[in-house]
Formats: C-alpha cells, structure tokens, sequence
C-alpha cells in the first residue's frame, strides 16, 4: 500500500506502478479546499491513484478503526511512503509485514521534518539526496536502507530541487523494496551525530530581512520558491517575490540602504546588508507575476523608494 499527498509523491507511485510490485491501495489524506471557488478537490496522489484504478484510502486520521481493519484485510507486505502528510501510529505502523518505507528528501540524519529541500539551501549546503527508512514512531529517526545524493545548483530553487529529488528518490525507492524482498538489504541506524531539524516553513517566515547580507536573501527567496513564497511590502501593500541575483559591476557598486530601491528601464535593485541584489519576477496584490522593471513602470516606482521588513 503507498502513502502520498503531493506532486512530489507521483513519480514514487508511478515507478511502483511500471514495477514488478503490486499496489493493492493508496493512502492519501482527505479532500482540501483548493483554489479561488475553495472547492474540495483530492490529493495529486490521490487523483492519480483513481486514474490508475487503484483504490483509494483517505483516513481524517491513520488511527482510526475503520482504516485500522482495511490495513489488516489488506495485508500489505510494505507500505512505501513519500511525503503522507500524518504520522503513523503505532499499531498501523506493526501491520504490514516489513513495515513502513520511507522516502525522505535529504541525506539523514541531516534535515529530519517537514521542510528538508528548504532548509538545505536556506543553509547553502553544496550536496542533498534522497534517504529511504524504515518508519518508527521518532520523526525520520528510523534505520537506512538507502540514499542518492544531489548537488545543489547555485540558482536552485525548492521546487526545482525537488522535482529532481523526487525522481532519483522514486528509483531509490523502487530498489530499496526489491532488495527488501529478496532479503538483501537490512536498515543500518543512523549516525547518532549530525542530526538537523527542518521544521515547516510558515508564511511570516518567507517575510525578507532585507537587513541581511544579500547571500541570505537570495537563498531565502530560493528556499521558499514555490511556496510559501518569499514576500515583501512597499507602500502598505504585500509583493511577491521570485529569485533574485546579487548584483554586480556598477549596480553591484551602489551603496543602497537596506531595502531601498534603485530603479531605471532596466533593472530594478535593492539594498540590502551587503552588496544589492537584482530583482527578478514579483507578483503585485492582486495581479499576475511580471518582471520588476514593469512592475515598476507600472508603479510609477521612483529611486529612494524602499521595502517594508
């Protein structure tokens, strides 16, 4: 039985599915609330599984009875797991007959939680990859079976990383069971140092500190690219924000306070605590992303003019 929610788990399903192994049903959480009309609509995993005819679970919670039975009848010999979105109890967690199998996106014990691509490039590490483990009641503390690694590209975002994390992870994933069912590979514990936490990244947190050196900025907007989505305010009004790219040559040269604009035909650059950064695509309240040069035509923004913290 595979457990996912978002895009990020469909090519872990996908490359279970072109396998050898036989997914009996698919654990995703409940319908959400979605889009401007706030219309339920189900999980990426859990509309795919329906396309592939696979049936489909979607507990409020995995301790409840109901679900709790369907497991038993079921009987699944493993339950791959890739970005659920609950923990797993227990008792659900001593069903199947080889566990629980994660696939987390970052090398453990480094970056356990919620938020692990995020927090690799808010810290500006070079390297990341994909770890799969067995599941136990800790968060991401169980034993290895596997990993990839990925560099980290210097103008990288979350997503972008992701996407790639999510298909060499799938593969990873697709080994690590196989080598469980042939009895090849048992988990080894992890190191009992090195362990960092990556907590969710909430809205108030993507806020910029344009009092922070330009590196931290740019890897900040980055981190939080797609979401939560790095932002901004000037003139009272909320502004979104695509990566940056820390000026250099002349528009690198000028001495800007922090957050305060430099604006000609071209270029739109913002002081920061070190060296300026150019902006890339912002999204205006209201209104679709566009470059920051029209943005500011549009805005009749002037020099002087600055962002809010």
């Amino acid at each position: 039985m595979f457990a996912g929610t978002p895009g990020p788990a469909l090519p872990s399903l996908r490359a279970l599915v072109e396998s050898e192994h036989d997914v009996v049903a698919v654990l995703t959480r409940p319908d959400a609330r979605a889009g401007r009309g706030r219309t339920r609509a189900a999980s990426p995993v859990g509309s795919l599984a329906l396309e592939l005819g696979i049936p489909v679970l979607k507990p409020v919670h995995p301790s409840e009875p109901a679900f709790l039975e369907t497991l038993r009848d079921l009987a699944p010999d493993v339950c791959p797991v890739v970005a659920y979105g609950a923990l797993i109890p227990r008792v659900a967690l001593d069903i199947p007959l080889h566990g629980w199998v994660n696939l987390h996106f970052s090398l453990l014990p480094a970056w356990r939680g919620a938020a692990p691509v995020q927090h690799a490039i808010l810290n500006g590490d070079e390297v990341t990859g994909a770890t799969t483990f067995l599941l136990e009641e800790g968060l991401d503390t169980g034993p290895v079976f596997g990993h990839v690694t990925e560099e980290i590209r210097r103008d990288d975002t979350a997503g972008q990383l992701l996407a790639r994390l999510a298909d060499s992870g799938a593969h990873l994933l697709v080994q690590s069971l196989a080598g469980i069912e042939q009895g090849m590979m048992q988990p080894v514990a992890q190191p009992a140092s090195g362990a960092t936490s990556a907590p969710k990244i909430a809205t108030n947190d993507a806020c910029v500190d344009w009092a922070a050196p330009a590196l931290r900025v740019d890897r900040l907007i980055r981190a939080c690219t797609p979401t939560p989505g790095a932002w901004t305010t000037v003139r009272g009004e909320r502004l979104k924000l695509g990566p940056v790219r820390v000026a250099t040559g002349e528009l690198g040269a000028l001495r800007l306070p922090s957050g305060v604009l430099h604006v000609d035909r071209r270029a739109v650059v913002v002081g920061t605590g070190s060296t300026p950064v150019l902006l890339g695509e912002v999204g205006p309240q209201g209104k679709p992303a566009m470059s920051a040069p029209d943005w500011a035509r549009g805005a009749r923004l002037s020099d002087g003019e600055g962002f809010g913290s």
